[in-house]
């Protein structure tokens, strides 16, 4: 890519697409399309095929997705399943009748088995049945690696996927309905804390102060539609519905319980996401989807006359490194300093116990991540804490 190429960032607002937007300006790209969801409607076929004939894009990053954690992918299963359908069909299409020269598909490492082997290698891609609670978000962003490869193998397009693992970072989405587990943990650990000064009985002026931060949290991320407006008994209620609670007693340690779902034994990885962003830029200055099939190992003795099967061109982006939910949990309790108890809801669901990445592949292309959980984690609440 050169400094002045037309580069279209989709979901240039989202977790992802900001960090690629920004990492891109860092290194002097200058010349990003990017259009809001409320400018431009991905799911509209006709609306995606005259931006890019009116646009142009040399280069498309597709970070544009209907995303969530468990609780949002068990409700809203057929809005997960459509609309990622209806985004990546309509722009990975026009990438190709608009003879784009490379495009970036970002999917998750949710693609892959619930029981596959550790650390997950990309060649392990439907091999076996997938975890129920995300099978809608996981067969759509299949279908899109599938998307890339066909038309790579059939029109010579330039089309990679890459499968990040679980990702944090600034600009993430902390609304406790749709959130993933990390941003979703420390947002209840801060209205935690935050609470654990409120008394029942009587307000202090630290409670008062505390009790205003609550407010402020509400009024920039309503709690369904709760917000500073709201009475203090309104305001209790839903953050006791969602696991942070306001203990009925007059101790002081602990003041304050958070209910977290599941029973905190399932292994997580996680990446942040200015890495997972550099990682990104590194393969569109770097990789070919050429690149990728010279890397892949060749089949011993193949058969004249035989069609060579090309699959799992997609490169997953980790750390390699995993950590329990209640791990992570007692880590951003010690980072925030929440001194309140935690306590695991078994009945609810855990999903996949397992879910490691093996990024050897792309380690063998050159890129490795530079910033370990718990420095990114301190970032993260920091720029939680000043995004008012």
């Amino acid at each position: 890519m050169k400094k002045n190429s037309k580069i279209y960032v989709a979901g240039h607002r989202g977790l992802v697409g900001s960090a690629i937007s920004k990492n891109l300006q860092q290194k002097g790209y200058h010349n990003l399309i990017t259009r809001t969801h409320h400018e431009l409607d991905l799911t509209n076929q006709q609306a995606v095929a005259e931006f890019f004939e009116r646009e142009k894009p040399e280069y498309v990053i597709l970070a544009a997705a209907k995303v969530g954690g468990i609780v949002a992918n068990s409700i809203y299963r057929a809005d997960f399943i459509y609309e990622n359908l209806q985004i990546q069909n309509n722009v990975i299409y026009q990438s190709y009748v608009h003879k784009v020269k490379k495009l970036l598909f970002l999917g998750s490492t949710c693609i892959y088995p619930k029981n596959a082997r550790q650390p997950m290698k990309e060649d392990c891609l439907l091999t076996s049945e997938l975890e129920y609670t995300n099978e809608p978000y996981a067969i759509a962003k299949i279908a899109g690696i599938k998307m890339c490869e066909s038309y790579n193998l059939q029109y010579g397009t330039n089309f990679i996927s890459v499968m990040p693992t679980n990702l944090y970072g600034p600009n993430d989405n902390f609304d406790l309905e749709t959130s993933h587990v990390l941003p979703a943990l420390l947002r209840k650990i801060h209205l935690g804390k935050c609470l654990e000064s409120v008394k029942w009985e009587e307000l202090s002026a630290k409670s008062d102060e505390n009790w205003e931060k609550i407010k402020v949290d509400l009024n920039r991320n309503p709690i369904e539609g709760i917000t500073r407006e709201n009475t203090k008994e309104e305001i209790l209620n839903i953050l006791e519905k969602y696991g942070i609670k306001l203990l009925n007693t007059k101790h002081l340690a602990p003041s304050t319980s958070i209910e977290i779902w599941g029973s905190g034994t399932p292994r997580r990885e996680f990446l942040y996401s200015e890495d997972m962003a550099d990682a990104c830029v590194f393969l569109m200055q770097n990789i070919d989807f050429k690149d990728i099939i010279n890397q892949a190992p060749k089949t011993q003795n193949p058969k004249p006359k035989t069609l060579q099967e090309v699959r799992n061109t997609h490169i997953n982006i980790g750390t390699g490194e995993d950590i329990s939910i209640k791990e992570l949990a007692n880590l951003i309790k010690k980072i925030v300093g929440y001194e309140g108890e935690l306590t695991f809801n078994t009945d609810k669901p855990d999903g996949t116990m397992l879910k490691r990445t093996d990024p050897s592949k792309l380690h063998a292309l050159g890129w490795k991540h530079k910033v370990e959980l718990e420095e990114g984690i301190k970032i993260v609440y920091e720029w939680y804490l000043n995004n008012k």
